[in-house]
């Protein structure tokens, strides 16, 4: 069974969820990247993501909530947007 304090980690970066929020990448670097869940469809027994909005943040805890958004889009799919984001962060996180 899994550590309860252990965090989920993709591509080196961790997720974090919090109802239809979905946080990428570490409050200690420049940047994260947000998901939120905007749509749903029924799977059998398993709520699928249909729509997704994806933004790259500052995290200038000094920077006004507006100012903080970087980049922004929506995408069909959870997997797109994340795949989006992961781009996003990486290149961020590189100073490009």
């Amino acid at each position: 069974m899994a550590d309860e304090k252990s965090v989920l980690m993709y591509k080196g970066h961790p997720l974090m969820r919090k109802d239809n929020l979905i946080y990428y990448g570490s409050m200690a670097d420049s940047h994260i990247v947000m998901l939120q869940v905007l749509e749903t469809k029924k799977v059998q027994d398993a709520d699928i993501a249909t729509r997704v909005s994806v933004q790259l943040q500052l995290t200038d805890p000094t920077a006004k909530s507006r100012d903080r958004i970087v980049k922004k889009s929506e995408k069909n799919g959870f997997y797109t947007a994340l795949d989006v984001g992961c781009v996003w962060l990486e290149r961020a996180l590189a100073g490009k």
